[in-house]
């Protein structure tokens, strides 16, 4: 058995493995991956799916030429092209990332899954032993396995395997309503195969708001077919190889089935539970704000997480900020950092693209009552470069505080929503009102952010003191 001493211990490598640092380079350092170096986000997640993405708008190209009186000729996706040019250039990206850290010299990388051996160690299965003054939990999450009869059967997938299938299926089944179902469906449609996406409720994405809910289960099912209602009681193979998903109602066949139903934090996995770290209901470490891990209810100095096994938001952005808190807190351990647990933005790529902040216009009512709330919606097809899009579905919403202008939501259906929402992103975080942030600077005309304009300047909000426009 082998044991290391070191400064500072880190257990997962996507943005755990930003927190090496210059600080740390006369200092002894070691690093756990059970998979492949660059976690989640690199490898099954934000970047692969993104460019997954590319490939299916543009295969929509045809579609959308047509509505502004261009025809273009017929295509057809080659499938193997796109998943090598993703991989191709992911896979390179995830194995100079373990060679370089594997070569420092101050550096122990330990390639296995590893349980907790206390609070600031961990033993891998061949016996070795890290232990450090620090240690940084930062084990991401997984996909969620539904418990349905068959999910075993070969041409089931999770997101971990659908993007290295070796042909595009003809037809799929995503069995799950949220976002990583939504993106995959709006991929696989786009790209040619007859999807169907199976909903146990009656909406997609039905956390979001509620006018974005209604828009967005308009648009979807005339890209895909939805069945709602249809909860999934077990998967069969059929003698062809194909599958069969049986719900209450009806079956629907497919060559490849997808699970996407969500994701659970990795806790389990690392043995946080036996090393008496708290967990919420839902698995996920508990944190102080200034991320240190809890243990009874107390902080436990120099035990550190991030990210997904923690994050309430699973979100990249969000593990990142994280990383750059917990850095400067185990830098600097006597002037501790806060998280500003600030409004959190999120964006679903799936077609059309789906982006949000805050709160619904729900919760703001609920929150702060009706009289105090105001919103407004403006859409997209309503604005110069919405005629020259042709849009017909796209729309964005703002809530805000009729007392004081204070933005409180913000909630975008269609053409780069995600870019759309970004300057309400930073009016929030910043304690910009809404007349300001509305009046203050110029927007370009005819850009598209002139949708974000318009709804900033539809508000009903007070002209604060000293306001000169």
């Amino acid at each position: 058995m082998t044991t290391h001493q070191v400064d500072l211990a880190i257990i997962g490598t996507g943005s755990g493995n930003s927190l090496l640092s210059e600080y740390w380079n006369d200092k002894q350092v070691a690093i756990a991956e059970k998979a492949v170096f660059g976690g989640t986000c690199l490898n099954v997640g934000c970047i692969p799916t993104k460019m997954f993405v590319r490939s299916a708008e543009m295969a929509r190209t045809r579609v959308d030429a047509a509505r502004v009186n261009v025809e273009l000729p017929a295509g057809e996706a080659n499938w193997p092209a796109i998943r090598d040019r993703v991989f191709g250039r992911i896979d390179a990206i995830a194995e100079s990332g373990y060679d370089y850290r594997n070569s420092a010299s101050n550096a122990t990388v330990v390639s296995a899954e590893v349980k907790l051996a206390g609070t600031h160690g961990f033993r891998a299965p061949d016996g070795t032993e890290v232990h450090a003054q620090q240690l940084v939990i930062a084990a991401g999450s997984r996909p969620m396995i539904p418990q349905i009869e068959g999910v075993d059967l070969p041409g089931v997938h999770t997101s971990d395997s659908v993007m290295r299938l070796v042909k595009l299926p003809e037809r799929l089944i995503v069995i799950g309503g949220g976002y990583i179902a939504c993106e995959f469906a709006a991929i696989f449609s786009g790209l040619g195969t007859h999807t169907t996406q199976l909903v146990r409720k009656d909406a997609l994405m039905r956390h979001l708001d509620t006018e974005l809910v209604t828009a967005f289960n308009t648009e979807a099912p005339q890209h895909w077919n939805v069945a709602y209602q249809a909860e999934p009681r077990k998967i069969t193979a059929n003698a062809d190889g194909s599958l069969q998903v049986h719900t209450d109602a009806h079956s629907y066949t497919a060559d490849v089935v997808l699970l996407a139903t969500g994701r659970v934090p990795n806790t389990d996995r690392i043995g946080a539970r036996e090393a008496g770290l708290d967990l919420h209901d839902d698995g996920r470490l508990v944190v102080d704000e200034y991320q240190r891990v809890l243990r009874d209810g107390q902080p436990v100095t120099g035990l550190y997480a991030l990210g997904d096994i923690c994050a309430e938001d699973q979100l990249k952005h969000v593990a990142n900020y994280e990383a750059r808190v917990v850095m400067h807190n185990l830098e600097n351990p006597q002037q501790l950092r806060a998280n500003s647990r600030r409004a959190v933005p999120a964006a679903v790529f799936t077609h059309p693209e789906l982006a949000m902040v805050g709160l619904t216009e729900a919760e703001a009512i609920e929150k702060i009552g009706a009289e105090h709330v105001t919103s407004k919606t403006q859409q997209v097809g309503d604005t110069a470069y919405g005629w020259a899009l042709e849009d017909s579905a796209g729309l964005f919403k703002i809530v805000a505080d009729k007392r004081d202008g204070s933005i409180l939501g913000a909630h975008a259906m269609g053409y780069q929503s995600s870019n759309l929402i970004q300057p309400v992103v930073m009016a929030m975080n910043l304690g910009i009102d809404a007349y300001t942030a509305a009046r203050g600077q110029y927007w370009i005309h005819p850009a598209l952010m002139e949708v974000t304009e318009n709804a900033l300047l539809g508000l009903e909000v007070p002209v604060p003191p000293g306001a000169d426009l």
